[in-house]
């Protein structure tokens, strides 16, 4: 079992607080609907993330984000919900393929919604591309249970919107390097002049 300390959760934190799609992304990715699903780019530029809110009476958001690094992270959030900003939690996921017991979770409140936000391994997003449900339980409380229907054509956009952000960022590095870096930089200045 994978231990994450609340020092490595913050950053996600602060990335699943700000998620927003920004102007300037618009042209880049615009933001689809996948059934269900909401596929948008992250305002940061580091990713992408796919939403979906369930009716009432619980009204509970799903968030589940991917970047560029490869990494992921999973929010849910709720109005009804009296969780603390910060706060650590041990909970339990269960999805229909897979279990993550005791995975620690960190509180959030944007926007006057309560929630918290957690990351997993490289595997999970197929996991949960994969998956009917996610099931999540506080101890002997159960805390939610959703239906994934149609998240495996979402993770697939999910993907392709990252795959998009990742195209310029290529790009450009090959740009900044290609005319700048000789062939042969330990060549002597005439040697590595002629070769440009």
């Amino acid at each position: 079992m994978r231990t994450i300390s609340l020092a490595t959760l913050l950053p996600v934190v602060a990335l699943a607080t700000g998620v927003a799609v920004g102007p300037a992304f618009a042209t880049d990715y615009a933001t689809r609907d996948v059934g269900a699903w909401i596929v948008s780019a992250s305002s940061d530029q580091k990713g992408c993330f796919i939403t979906r809110t369930y009716p009432a009476p619980r009204g509970t958001t799903l968030q589940f984000g991917l970047d560029l690094d490869g990494s992921n992270r999973l929010t849910l959030l709720n109005p009804n919900w009296s969780i603390r900003a910060r706060e650590q939690l041990r909970l339990d996921f269960q999805l229909s393929n897979s279990a993550f017991p005791r995975h620690v979770a960190i509180g959030i409140a944007p926007e006057g919604r309560r929630g918290f936000v957690t990351d997993f391994g490289v595997t999970f997003p197929r996991s949960f591309a994969t998956s009917a449900y996610l099931k999540v339980r506080r101890g002997d409380v159960p805390v939610e249970e959703l239906k994934l229907d149609g998240s495996g054509a979402a993770v697939a956009e999910l993907r392709r919107c990252v795959d998009r952000q990742r195209a310029p960022i290529a790009g450009k590095a090959a740009r900044d390097g290609g005319g700048r870096i000789p062939l042969d930089p330990f060549a002597n200045d005439r040697q590595r002049d002629s070769r440009k």
